[in-house]
């Protein structure tokens, strides 16, 4: 509470001592005053869009050209590395469903419980 009350008593003689102030001395504060006023920076309201744009710009700002390649290379090799797997697959898949349909297999052995395990146990691992 004594900080508040010291607070106090400062701004009171500072209001008092202001208003001794003679005219030119309080011109001059008003033109500083101004002065400071003019150079500060005006807030401008962006959209959150502009803003998330700014921000990424500013970013990407600083990186080189190289980085920026690196990194778009080693976004590609993993894109076609996912297609690539992918690829080897179904490549998998119809090699096993082919060989599957060139069989003289009668069309209840495909229904029967056992063939299901036998098709487990032949598959190669």
């Amino acid at each position: 509470m004594n900080e508040l009350h010291f607070a106090y008593k400062v701004r009171q003689n500072l209001n008092l001592g202001l208003h001794e102030l003679r005219p030119e001395t309080a011109n001059r504060l008003a033109a500083a005053r101004e002065k400071a006023l003019a150079s500060q920076k005006q807030t401008v309201n962006q959209s959150v869009l502009a803003t998330a744009g700014n921000f990424v710009l500013h970013h990407f700002d600083n990186l080189r050209f190289k980085q920026i390649l690196a990194t778009l290379a080693l976004l590609l090799c993993v894109v076609l590395s996912s297609f690539w797997m992918a690829d080897q697959r179904i490549n998998e898949q119809s090699d096993v469903d082919s060989a599957l349909l060139a069989d003289d297999l009668p069309i209840g052995a495909y229904t029967d419980t056992g063939f299901n395990a036998w098709l487990r146990s032949s598959s190669p691992q």
